[in-house]
């Protein structure tokens, strides 16, 4: 099943469902240069620290959540976006149910 068809449109937010005491992650492009990934978080939810080697760019969708970057924590909510650091520990917990749309493009 193609999840997201080219030329047509659709809802980031609506493109993906919640999980109880989960994460879901949906691929939206990946190709050479990149890829664009949509996740879930039930509340409470987190992925733990870790690097990446290119600069990622993660916007909140719906709800809050606490973008933590070499340490230092950072409260987004729908409509807020920061970039990841290439290279630089990151981690992400869901103060509430989120939906965010992560952007990696290859340098």
């Amino acid at each position: 099943m193609v999840l997201f068809e080219k030329s047509v449109k659709f809802g980031l937010a609506s493109s993906i469902e919640y999980s109880p005491q989960g994460i879901i992650s949906r691929q939206i492009v990946r190709n050479n240069a990149g890829k664009v990934t949509l996740f879930s978080f039930d509340e409470g939810q987190s992925l733990s620290e870790h690097t990446a080697p290119v600069d990622e760019i993660i916007q909140v969708l719906e709800g809050e959540a606490n973008v933590i970057i070499n340490g230092r924590e950072n409260i987004l909510t729908a409509g807020e976006a920061m970039i990841m650091p290439a290279d630089i520990p990151h981690a992400l917990k869901a103060v509430t149910k989120i939906k965010v749309i992560l952007i990696t493009i290859k340098g």
